[in-house]
């Protein structure tokens, strides 16, 4: 079964830093890209950040760029969201999700979903 889960949310001040992990398991790891999509309350899910074992690549939204970093461990199947410089309006809930191959930043192309991990953060 494939399987997907997000954790390390929490509360942080603004300015603060938070590490999410996502630990896969169920699929062959590097035939995918694993992408961090957020949800807040009153909003549809937004794209974050995407990792394709695939190519080799990685790709952040406009907002989180210079702020957030994408990476992996292949031998763990664990893809790991550094956080940095937090401000409130990155409060969501963070999900990971698996596409094949490429990442398109397409939340259709998404046919695999974890449970969230809550970040909040405070002014």
């Amino acid at each position: 079964e494939v399987q997907l889960q997000a954790s390390g949310g929490g509360l942080v001040q603004a300015g603060g830093s938070l590490r999410l992990s996502c630990t896969t398991s169920g699929f062959t790891f590097d035939d995918y890209a694993i992408s961090w999509f957020r949800r807040a309350p009153g909003k549809e899910r937004e794209w974050v950040s995407c990792i394709s074992k695939y190519e080799g690549t990685t790709h952040y939204v406009d907002s989180v760029k210079g702020r957030f970093t994408i990476s992996s461990d292949n031998a763990k199947k664990t893809v790991y969201l550094q956080m940095n410089d937090l401000k409130p309006a990155d409060t969501a809930k963070y999900y990971c999700a698996r596409e094949q191959k490429w990442c398109s930043g397409k939340e259709s192309m998404h046919n695999s979903w974890g449970r969230g991990t809550q970040v909040t953060v405070s002014s």
